[in-house]
């Protein structure tokens, strides 16, 4: 495994999620692995659950973590990542860092999906576009890439290795 010369990064992954998102039952496991993987690496991912988009994360906040570990994805899961409280990742009540992160990376798509299932406004094309939406944030601070919920676990980490590389080639470089 490689050894980084600095901090990977500061943030890690930032996506909005809920237990109630059919994209659960297999990211949940996914992100697990993809953090004890990469946590020596620097990598820590940050989760932020959010009830935006199909009112998919409609509990209290300290129902969050009991209904991932019986409800979905169950089993006694237990996520090994930071989770914070339930807020809103857009609209006017949008959390401050997805406003930094949205104006910092361009969208995933033109399309924000059917209106009936979102639940904020103004609505814009920069908004993220469902649960399981991912940032790359750099050791800087700055976010260095974006992913579109369908994007999977596995490609996520294929473009954070190619991340890891090049920032070490430069850095070698340098």
């Amino acid at each position: 495994m490689m050894r980084p010369l600095f901090p990977l990064l500061l943030l890690g992954l930032l996506r909005p999620f809920t237990a109630g998102c059919p994209l659960a039952l297999t990211q949940y496991g996914e992100l697990n692995a993809l953090h004890e993987e990469m946590k020596p690496l620097g990598l820590t991912i940050l989760g932020f659950p959010c009830n935006q988009f199909g009112n998919q994360e409609p509990g209290q906040n300290h129902e969050i973590l009991p209904g991932l570990m019986h409800v979905r994805p169950g089993n006694g899961f237990v996520p090994n990542f930071l989770l914070f409280e339930k807020g809103d990742v857009n609209g006017k009540d949008e959390q401050e860092v997805f406003t930094f992160l949205k104006k910092s990376c361009p969208p995933v798509g033109e399309l924000l999906g059917d209106p009936s299932r979102l639940f904020w406004g103004p609505m814009k094309l920069s908004d993220i576009k469902w649960n399981f939406e991912k940032f790359l944030v750099g050791p800087n601070g700055k976010p260095v890439m974006r992913w579109h919920p369908s994007i999977s676990i596995p490609q996520v980490r294929a473009d954070i290795r190619k991340y890891l590389l090049l920032q070490l080639y430069t850095h070698s470089r340098g």
